[in-house]
């Protein structure tokens, strides 16, 4: 559900921007409210996930989210819908960390965990792939709102079956959740976002741009100056030491820059460039996406005789490649000459998908499971709000749209090529165990 409405809106945003009147910022806006607020209280939702219980946390997560949708869905103008947006954030930060904490409370083994982490990652890839499609037929059918309508029935579904057979999670009611902490990861993620986001309005060099990414480095450093000298850190720096979760997170933030940038100029690419219909649209994203569906599961099953390193390797210099053909195929290239890069970074990140998840969440004691997977997944949501973002501001400045998208995929290249660096370092042969 929370990465349906992650795709699902790529295809819809050109066309609420049409319908509500917003600009490209605010289309930007719409997109990225939900991620920072996602991204910015990750931390938080696991901190309570591990005080109160995951299973407690991801049921009020999926309540808020299913209110939200329907708030956003109930929208008559732009900053309504930001607003309806910033409150799913929320919903989805306490859902994904008591995800992930819940799959590794069932499955202590090492081959049962990392097959229930591929299947975890093949879920996130049908709901990726469904997302820009379904967006489409929902958006020329029956309307946009029903992007967010879609949310209500999967909500519910979801609580009803989560009560019902998934066990209560144990509670450390002992450990306090460090607020200013939390207010710093949310300042900072809010205000890199706002640098990236106006920069395509005002220009890198404008004194708001600079003040708000002066800031952002202001927070990122009282945030680490609290946790240093916290006595009951929310993200305790110990677990940064290690290699493998703190390189899995930065892995994390890397690919998400690149895919979800990827799939957000493309989109706009489609539609505002060649004047193709939301449905169109989404058809022709849907070989990138489609490729995760079963590249996670694959990469989950390879692991038990490979290890995780080469897969997530591999999958990252695949990723690589597409972008970088993309980038080198012309200005204006035939949408037939981009199915094979778009094919490439989709399998490639999610085969890398559940070896990167697998190393953070096996690399913190049991007691921390639901930090872990905050912190991978805070890196990860940073990464695609600013891929989305940077995106846009480079479709923005550049002397043409052509320049500013093949710039956009050069750069996203770039970032898979570092993470497949990171990985070579980070990521063990074999997954450690607690």
């Amino acid at each position: 559900m929370v990465i349906l409405d992650v795709t699902i809106i790529n295809v819809a945003v050109p066309v609420i921007g049409r319908e509500l009147g917003a600009s490209l910022t605010g289309i930007q806006w719409i997109t990225d409210g939900y991620t920072l607020v996602f991204a910015g209280l990750l931390l938080t939702g696991g901190a309570l996930g591990d005080r109160l219980g995951n299973r407690r946390v991801f049921c009020a997560g999926v309540t808020v989210f299913t209110a939200a949708s329907a708030g956003c869905a109930l929208a008559g103008n732009t900053p309504v819908l930001v607003t309806a947006r910033l409150v799913e954030g929320l919903g989805a930060a306490l859902i994904v960390p008591g995800s992930l904490a819940l799959l590794q409370q069932s499955y202590p083994g090492a081959a049962a965990r990392s097959r229930a982490f591929g299947l975890w990652g093949s879920m996130a890839g049908i709901a990726a792939s469904a997302g820009p499609l379904l967006g489409g037929v929902l958006v020329s059918s029956v309307g946009w709102r029903w992007v967010f309508l879609i949310n209500l029935p999967v909500g519910a579904a979801c609580l009803a079956l989560t009560l019902r057979h998934v066990d209560a999670s144990p509670r450390n009611p002992a450990r306090p959740v460090d607020w200013p902490a939390q207010c710093a990861v949310v300042a900072t993620v809010a205000l890199l976002t706002t640098a990236l986001n106006e920069a395509g309005r005002r220009g890198w060099t404008d004194p708001a741009v600079l003040a708000a990414a002066g800031l952002a480095l202001l927070s990122a450093a009282a945030f680490a100056a609290r946790e240093r000298w916290a006595r009951a850190p929310v993200l305790p720096l110990r677990l940064l030491r290690s290699r493998a979760l703190s390189g899995a997170a930065v892995i994390g933030l890397l690919f998400n820059f690149a895919f979800y940038g990827m799939v957000f100029t493309a989109s706009l690419d489609f539609q505002h460039q060649r004047g193709w219909s939301a449905l169109r649209t989404g058809a022709a994203l849907f070989p990138a996406v489609a490729m995760t569906m079963f590249a996670s599961v694959l990469s989950g099953r390879l692991a038990r005789r490979t290890g995780h390193r080469p897969l997530v390797v591999t999958g990252l210099l695949l990723a690589a490649a597409g972008l970088a053909g993309w980038a080198a195929a012309g200005p204006d290239p035939a949408y037939p000459v981009l199915v094979l890069p778009m094919m490439a970074a989709g399998f490639g990140t999610s085969f890398a998908l559940t070896g990167t998840t697998t190393t953070a969440m096996t690399a913190a004691p049991a007691a921390y499971a639901g930090t872990a997977s905050a912190l991978f997944n805070t890196t990860r949501q940073i990464g695609s709000a600013a891929g989305v973002a940077l995106g846009g501001t480079l479709l923005a400045t550049a002397a043409g749209y052509g320049a500013g998208l093949r710039t956009a995929m050069a750069v996203g290249a770039a970032a898979y090529l570092a993470a497949a660096v990171l990985g070579l370092y980070c990521v063990p042969a074999r997954p450690a165990e607690h």
